[in-house]
């Protein structure tokens, strides 16, 4: 017979609680972090599956950051676009007020001072940053988008400005005769056929065409090179009849000078009088045709020459009167950055505007949402109100108010918007667009990372309620497994030998 004495029960006893302790804090565990394993050898063969989704998870979660922060330019751009098109629609507004034509003491209109104030604001717009990003400067997000409001109307050293271009187109386009490089001439003595011609050279008025209803003249042109038109006299008009000079200007508008022959003396505004000889008619139908030139000289010229300069001027790259003095130039030639300001400062690349910057939102969802200053709608925006900032008139020029607003309402125009060209709303929209694609991005990586998750948890997951009551139910045994041995421990061999004797 064996006797299994008190130490021996006691030992058993302490080896079951450590077994029950670890037990205990291996549930504790499972309770305080969610997962059946701290390690994926844990999980055994499900181990390749949870790597596999927390890798998923990690990615859905990436994607959703991102889309966060694109989010978040996008929603900047479009608050800057929207101030953008306010900008011209209120610049538009005031020159449509009509304002009396006052100079203040810079030689400028209420409205053009409005234009200084406006585009100084609309640079600081287009330069505006997310983080330290220029969002308007492509795919170089670390280079500011645009010059100064400075620097591009008055030029910055030796780099000449837009009104110093403007200075120099309207001198090249005047010419050396002061015709916009036009000549009216007669055909020497006793001849009875005028001639309009121009020069050849890009600068100045064009011909485009003529309409006659001078009984007995001949009227050809333009033709030639450089084009010319000629009307030849057979006999003398009748009084009414007339002659219509279609001209082309600088920034490609067209005027018309219509001239009516009469017997009348002094003849009035756009006539010339029959002569007794056609030759003495042909004289004075140059004349007239000279003085109306020259009127167009003075009005609608120098406004079409400064819009035909903030052309060039916002041109890439800008485009320079050639040579010196300007109203000899016979070409225009491209700025260099060593003379002339480059207005846009971005990377100006072939790619476009909206390729310049893109993020892949969800697993399958990529978006387009660069965008350049330099792109249309906005080039248009800056040249026109600059146009309107650059120029100055003199308080003793009697033409400056036609000049005036003959520009100002050129610029109206341009703002408005020309059919087929881009618009701000059109970059409003491709933004949207990708606003659109960014929160169904974000709808879609919630669901997928919830879906994650839940498969992720049922491999992983435990249920804490089953884990509680088996903590519960462990630290019971414990207690009482614990409550034994205590006893036990404080038997003594005589006691032990009177219970089983007793």
């Amino acid at each position: 017979m064996s006797i299994t004495g008190p130490g021996s029960i006691t030992a058993a006893n302490v080896a079951a609680q450590t077994n029950m302790m670890n037990q205990l804090n291996t549930l504790g565990q499972e309770l305080a972090s969610g997962q059946a394993a701290q390690t994926y050898s844990g999980l055994q063969s499900q181990a390749g599956v949870a790597l596999a989704l927390n890798a998923q998870l990690s990615a859905i979660s990436a994607y959703s950051n991102t889309a966060t922060t694109v989010g978040t330019t996008l929603s900047l751009a479009q608050s800057v676009l929207s101030q953008l098109g306010t900008a011209s629609s209120s610049m538009v507004q005031a020159i449509n007020q009509q304002e009396a034509f006052q100079l203040n003491s810079n030689g400028q209109t209420t409205t053009q001072a409005t234009a200084a104030a406006q585009l100084d604001n609309i640079l600081s717009l287009l330069n505006t940053q997310v983080g330290n990003n220029y969002i308007f400067s492509g795919s170089g997000s670390n280079q500011q988008s645009v010059a100064s409001a400075s620097d591009i109307l008055n030029g910055n050293g030796a780099q000449a400005g837009l009104s110093q271009v403007i200075t120099e187109r309207q001198q090249a386009d005047l010419g050396v005769t002061g015709l916009g490089h036009l000549s009216v001439t007669v055909g020497g003595a006793g001849s009875s056929t005028v001639t309009l011609g121009q020069d050849g050279t890009p600068f100045g008025f064009q011909l485009a065409g003529v309409n006659s209803s001078l009984t007995g003249a001949t009227v050809t042109g333009p033709s030639g090179s450089p084009p010319s038109i000629s009307v030849a006299l057979g006999s003398n008009p009748n009084p009414g009849d007339s002659i219509q000079f279609q001209l082309t200007l600088p920034d490609g508008s067209t005027q018309t000078i219509s001239l009516q022959a009469t017997t009348s003396s002094p003849t009035g505004a756009n006539q010339f009088t029959i002569g007794t000889l056609p030759s003495d008619t042909a004289t004075n139908l140059q004349t007239a045709l000279t003085s109306a030139i020259t009127g167009l000289t003075q009005t609608a010229l120098p406004a079409a020459s400064a819009m035909a300069a903030a052309n060039d001027f916002f041109s890439d790259p800008p485009q320079r009167v050639n040579g010196s003095p300007p109203d000899t130039s016979t070409a225009l030639v491209n700025g260099t950055t060593a003379n002339t300001v480059f207005w846009y400062t971005g990377e100006n690349g072939s790619t476009p505007a909206r390729q310049t910057a893109t993020a892949q939102v969800g697993p399958s969802m990529t978006i387009d949402y660069g965008m350049r200053a330099n792109e249309q709608a906005l080039t248009t925006l800056v040249e026109n109100v600059a146009v309107l900032a650059a120029t100055t008139y003199s308080p003793t020029d009697p033409n400056a108010q036609a000049n005036y607003q003959a520009l100002s309402q050129d610029v109206a125009a341009n703002l408005d918007g020309q059919p087929g060209t881009q618009q701000i709303s059109d970059i409003e929209s491709d933004l949207a667009n990708a606003q659109t694609t960014v929160s169904n991005a974000g709808t879609l990586n919630t669901q997928t990372q919830t879906t994650l998750q839940d498969m992720l948890q049922n491999i992983d997951g435990v249920n804490q309620n089953q884990i509680g009551e088996d903590i519960l139910t462990l630290q019971n045994s414990l207690s009482a497994s614990m409550s034994v041995t205590a006893r036990l421990a404080q038997l003594s061999l005589v006691n032990y030998l009177s219970a089983v004797s007793g």
